[in-house]
């Protein structure tokens, strides 16, 4: 079996790169890497570019599709045509509760009018959001500002997220279903923070400020920071329509589907993953 994973240099699809063992794996890149497990084959192309894939689904099996809705439609086709049997997209638990219907939702619906077989993961908040949005200011001065320390949801571990992938790509019993997956447990912005702090071993304060000083730090911080101060303060809404940043937050569902209900094995903790990624934080 022959398996091509697009978006090998992100944090979910290096993941899956790793985790798939005994077939042949090809990881495709925009560049050439020089960092990938032994056995695997890099291949470079880009799936904004689909004339810059000729020839890289040749011989392969099944697919892990990262999202790019703007060329999903042809990049399938051509994936179809080469032989590809099986793709499982990497989407959004956005698309199950309906907010998202012009990014992930358009790749699931490609996929599926495909006719080949097909699963869907949908993760809901990354826990990684928190390395990229609070990891400057944690590395610099030991500090998060932010302007809600009780709100509170699931973040999941990005490791749940590739062993669903990877299980979805093996083994057979999986197809036609979409997995949305959250973390096991509520746990609150304070929370985190504390849970950061246990991982380096050292304070780490919560100062609480308001929206528009928090979106500055961000907007000053650039990156992803910068990119999705809006949404994530509450400026904008799914959809990027202004929205007040004072309104009511979200409220959390008691409970929420995590990886266990698809791997059989517990999914990783908030402080699981803060352990993981405390020389991030350092």
């Amino acid at each position: 079996m022959r398996i091509l994973v697009t978006g090998a240099s992100g944090n979910v699809g290096r993941l899956v790169v790793e985790g798939l063992q005994g077939v042949e794996v090809h990881a495709l890149s925009r560049r050439v890497r020089r960092d990938l497990p032994s056995g695997v084959r890099g291949v470079v192309g880009d799936l904004a570019d689909p004339e810059s894939l000729r020839g890289v689904f040749s011989g392969i099996d099944r697919l892990f599709l990262f999202p790019v809705p703007e060329t999903v439609e042809r990049v399938v086709e051509m994936a179809c045509a080469a032989g590809v049997s099986r793709v499982v997209t990497l989407s959004s638990g956005a698309v199950t509760d309906g907010y998202d219907t012009d990014f992930h939702l358009p790749v699931e619906r490609a996929v599926e009018a495909s006719g080949t077989e097909w699963t869907h993961v949908r993760p809901g908040e990354f826990a990684l959001n928190r390395l990229w949005l609070w990891g400057p200011s944690v590395r610099r001065s030991r500090v998060v500002r932010d302007p809600a320390p009780e709100e509170a949801w699931y973040p999941v571990h990005e490791r749940d997220i590739a062993d669903v992938a990877v299980l979805s790509l093996l083994k057979d019993g999986h197809t036609g279903r979409a997995y949305t997956l959250n973390g096991p447990a509520l746990v609150s912005r304070r929370e985190q923070v504390e849970a950061i702090a246990e991982a380096i071993g050292e304070p780490v304060r919560f100062e609480v400020v308001d929206p528009r000083t928090a979106r500055e730090e961000y907007l000053a911080q650039g990156g992803f920071a910068a990119a999705n101060a809006d949404f994530l303060l509450g400026f904008e809404d799914y959809s990027g329509e202004e929205a007040d940043p004072e309104g009511q937050g979200l409220v959390a569902p008691v409970s929420v589907p995590t990886s266990q209900e698809v791997t059989g094995r517990a999914a990783r903790t908030f402080r699981q993953w803060a352990r993981d990624h405390a020389a991030d934080f350092a």
